[in-house]
């Protein structure tokens, strides 16, 4: 079985977790760039991050949130995701919450949350959830750009049996030149799912937690590999 990865992952992970009889190419469909801005106070904001390259940009750029629990102004953060919890973690940074996705995280400031101001540090093309809903709830909202997200349109002339995606953004980038029809195609949560729908009709297998080793194991169940 022949599988495409639409972003870089270690072979020798693939083949400990699909077996040996799967061959997999690796493809980047996307490039990121840390954009360089002056930090600024982040005195009275609660912080929000979506994403890796958000937290590592976010730390170039010199920025140092207030932890001290004990302290008025301490910066609450919030993610989405583990991989975006770890990064913080190597920084030496805790969150107050962990969610799914966007869409959990509105839901969570909505409903808990309405007092804080929020300070989202996300990439040029973060999906529009939080600046969507946040607003008209009245709850102070602003996104800060600390990294560009490049689509790289590649042409893909191999035939593959099924396709792993991981951003809306890689969907974007893939599908520009590249057909979606005959072939499983599997999806890192359901915010990427959600912009596969937009590209074709087939059946989407999406992971339930938005981390590798949960698409791996529903690659695993969904083609028997292994």
């Amino acid at each position: 079985m022949k599988i495409l990865f639409t972003k870089n992952i270690d072979q020798t992970i693939i083949s400990k977790e699909l077996g040996e009889h799967v061959s997999a190419d690796c493809v980047e469909v996307i490039k990121t760039q840390p954009i360089m801005i002056s930090p600024f106070d982040l005195k009275n904001y609660s912080l929000i991050f979506t994403s890796v390259n958000g937290v590592i940009s976010f730390f170039k750029n010199r920025f140092r949130p207030n932890e001290d629990f004990t302290a008025k102004n301490y910066n609450k953060i919030y993610c989405v995701g583990e991989k975006t919890k770890k990064a913080l973690r190597k920084h030496g940074f805790g969150t107050f919450k962990v969610v799914k996705n966007a869409e959990m995280l509105s839901r969570f400031i909505i409903g808990k949350c309405q007092h804080e101001q929020f300070l989202h540090f996300c990439g040029n093309l973060a999906i529009n959830v939080l600046d969507k809903d946040l607003p008209l709830q009245n709850i102070k909202y602003k996104k800060v750009t600390v990294y560009n997200t490049e689509e790289t349109h590649p042409l893909i002339t191999e035939k593959y049996h099924a396709a792993v995606f991981f951003s809306p953004s890689g969907v974007r980038s893939f599908a520009k030149q590249n057909s979606l029809e005959g072939m499983k195609l599997f999806s890192i949560g359901e915010t990427t799912s959600g912009e596969l729908r937009n590209y074709t009709k087939e059946k989407i297998f999406t992971s339930e937690d938005n981390n590798l080793i949960s698409i791996f194991d529903l690659i695993r169940r969904e083609t028997g590999s292994k």
